[in-house]
């Protein structure tokens, strides 16, 4: 038997429909694309152990459809004396005569951080399989004004009016994060910017940019390079120090390489995040084939990396979602992407039930640890609303000072995911609302604190406020749960939480799914749609797992 095999068996915390290696250690997404029918994915990924290594490579995998995934040989891996320390992160663009082209950062023999470049061999493989490292390499080097060893994760190459090529890349000068802009007649000669093209003072690294158009008035997605005045522009970056992905809509000026974003980084909840929970280095990128713009995120684990040798691998990428601009043009929408739909199975449905206070009813028939719930709540007069003034409250903090068994006026309601029967196990998912002068406001929590009996987990409560449209009498929650993720989509995809919980009870088939309400106020179910999931096929070109 392969020791792939043997990896997979008594793994109560593997996920069934979440993309994963076999086995060892993931963390950010790289340079996925569309290419002649197959939609690529690279990782970072550590071939030798389930712990971040001194010799990281960029697994490769490719999908038909984004959830049933082939792995194949690496793409990249150490081997010149510009990447022989590591190859890090980078992106693939899709350069003119549909030929695509990675840059990645490579750690190099002085431990310097390279900006490297990769082109395929065999431009008629579909699948892409090997990689020709430029003889120009490194064709970028750390600039002055920029630390040595931070100086990564070239975001995916734009088009200017010019015709050149432009790209950012994360970089760090003391406490000072920075964002380097270059450009570039052939993807191979590469200037420098001497302005940075994004700063931000006490934040350290900016890691991982990501930069994109957005559409003001459809939900399409766009190809990176397009630049009118019916587009507004996205700033993705990771900052290291806080390992969250914040964003910042804004304007870009081409022809003066300068982005306007809307509002400055503060550190506090009001900074626009994709995710409020665990989710980080994420990638986006244009799927041509459907008009999409699709973002991946690493999700990491929650227990120990003696947990992690253990079991024999780590990290998970969330379920690819699409991104577009909420109507109100301040913040992005995000939902999973359809193709998800296809693993649901078994259905249950639920309409009209009314949750009077302390009502907890159980969503039984379907497979409480691997389901896609959607369920819409009816909820009553928001004049009702307790008071709350939101200025300088910190919603995570809010969030865990009133668990879901604490009684508000509107709420809490929501659902108990991977929950033990007698609920001494649960992960609460829920909302709370509140009136504040002149608005309504949301406050959705992800409260992991009784999520597993064990004690040397990270359990973080999550959480963050959304406005409410005062005409609105309705409230949903989507939630993918998977074993030991929970991705979690509220109001359409305006908020987004995703969790990693590893209960000892509520485990496979005795995990429960409940619906709560702990409000004084009665809540009713409009309708829920609960779906058992299939699992996703994840294996090795030719099924030769044991090679």
């Amino acid at each position: 038997m392969s020791s792939i095999n043997m990896v997979n068996q008594n793994q109560p915390y593997r996920t069934s429909y979440h993309f994963q290696p076999q086995q060892n250690w993931m963390n950010d997404p790289n340079g996925p694309m569309y290419y002649k029918g197959v939609y690529h994915l690279f990782y970072q990924h550590n071939p030798e152990a389930a712990t971040f290594g001194d010799r990281m490579v960029w697994g490769h995998s490719v999908s038909y459809d984004l959830i049933n995934w082939i792995h194949l040989n690496h793409a990249i891996e150490p081997s010149e004396p510009y990447d022989i320390n590591s190859c890090w992160s980078g992106s693939a663009t899709i350069l003119e005569g549909e030929k695509p082209a990675i840059l990645y950062t490579g750690i190099d023999e002085n431990k310097h951080q390279v900006q490297n470049l990769a082109l395929p061999k065999d431009l008629s493989d579909p699948f892409l399989r090997e990689w020709v490292k430029h003889p120009q390499n490194p064709v970028m080097t750390p600039p002055s004004g920029v630390e040595v060893d931070n100086f990564r994760d070239p975001s995916t190459a734009w088009k200017g009016g010019d015709r050149k090529w432009r790209v950012v890349i994360g970089a760090q000068n003391g406490d000072e994060g920075k964002v380097i802009l270059y450009q570039s007649d052939d993807f191979v000669n590469w200037t420098v910017d001497p302005n940075p093209f994004y700063a931000s003072d006490n934040t350290r690294v900016c890691e991982c940019p990501d930069f994109f158009p957005v559409s003001i008035n459809s939900t399409n997605g766009l190809d990176t390079s397009i630049q009118n005045a019916s587009v507004r522009h996205v700033l993705k970056i990771s900052y290291l120090t806080r390992q969250h992905d914040y964003y910042f809509l804004g304007k870009y000026v081409s022809d003066q390489e300068n982005f306007i974003p809307d509002t400055k980084f503060t550190g506090t909840s009001s900074d626009l995040r994709f995710d409020y929970g665990k989710f980080y280095a994420s990638k986006s990128f244009f799927d041509y084939a459907k008009n999409r713009r699709i973002l991946w995120g690493w999700v990491n684990e929650s227990d120990t990396s003696q947990d992690d040798i253990h079991k024999g691998w780590a990290g998970l990428q969330s379920i690819p979602r699409q991104v577009w601009l909420d109507k109100s043009g301040k913040r992005l929408i995000q939902w999973p992407i359809e193709e998800v739909e296809k693993l649901r199975d078994k259905q249950i449905t639920i309409t009209g039930e009314k949750l009077t206070t302390g009502s907890t009813l159980e969503v039984s028939g379907i497979t409480a640890s691997q389901v896609d719930v959607d369920v819409l709540f009816e909820i009553p007069e928001l004049e009702s609303a307790e008071w709350l003034d939101p200025s300088g409250v910190d919603p995570e903090l809010l969030c865990s000072q009133g668990d879901a068994s604490i009684s508000g006026t509107i709420g809490p309601f929501g659902l108990l995911a991977l929950a033990s029967k007698d609920l001494t196990e649960q992960t609460a998912v829920y909302f709370r609302i509140y009136k504040a002068l002149n608005k309504y406001i949301g406050l959705m929590c992800s409260d992991q604190s009784r999520s597993s009996l064990r004690q040397d987990l990270d359990k973080t409560t999550y959480g963050t406020f959304f406005d409410i449209d005062p005409n609105v009498k309705t409230i949903s929650l989507r939630i993918l749960i998977d074993h030991s993720i929970i991705e979690s989509f509220g109001e359409e995809g305006k908020v987004c939480i995703t969790s990693r919980v590893y209960p000892s009870l509520a485990i496979d088939k005795e995990a429960n799914l409940y619906v709560f309400n702990n409000g004084i106020k009665n809540v009713v179910i409009s309708k829920l749609n609960a779906w058992s999931m299939k699992q996703a096929l994840l294996g090795n070109e030719g099924h030769n797992s044991s090679a």
